[in-house]
């Protein structure tokens, strides 16, 4: 039996869902977001819960179980609070800003690197040293925060790079006479 399965997703106030065949909408004060489960699984709709069941108890039904009810999840928290990711960049001389919508990053480079933010997700630059991502999918905005990392990942000796607000960076000593 999956644990996260078997809880019931609660909608918040402000926030509909509706269910037509395999596919739930989920409309909330920050947009409208959809989802289509696979045939393995039952969604249902009971007042102000969403409920998912696995259709009968093979290997695939309880794995999506699972994942499905926590996609649910996932787009009820992204049209009520919405995902963030924080970015921050380190290294002498490495910084960021926003124009208009074109992130443009220097990053010792000999050219400045220009980086066009998709629909969907809001970037901004509240300090030169730092980057913000946000929207209401979680995959978009971890996808934007991981394409704008990899133009300069941090390196082990000195740290310099973009890397993640919480990331823990392995430092290497350098070479001893």
């Amino acid at each position: 039996m999956s644990r996260i399965g078997k809880k019931p997703v609660e909608l918040p106030k402000g926030v509909s869902a509706s269910i037509s065949g395999q596919t739930i909408e989920v409309k909330g004060p920050k947009g409208t977001r959809s989802f289509t489960a696979g045939d393995d699984v039952t969604i249902t709709l009971e007042g102000t819960t969403v409920k998912v069941t696995p259709r009968g108890l093979s290997k695939r039904a309880r794995q999506q179980w699972g994942m499905t009810r926590s996609m649910v999840s996932n787009l009820v928290v992204g049209v009520t609070e919405g995902f963030k990711k924080d970015l921050e960049i380190q290294g002498v001389g490495y910084r960021a800003a926003m124009a208009g919508n074109v992130l443009k990053l220097s990053l010792g480079y000999s050219h400045e690197v220009n980086f066009e933010v998709p629909k969907g997700v809001t970037v901004s630059s509240p300090k030169q040293t730092e980057i913000v991502v946000e929207g209401i999918d979680q995959q978009l905005v971890g996808q934007v925060a991981a394409n704008i990392r990899e133009w300069k990942r941090p390196e082990p000796y000195k740290g310099k790079g973009i890397r993640y607000k919480d990331e823990y960076i392995f430092r290497k000593e350098g070479k001893k006479k």
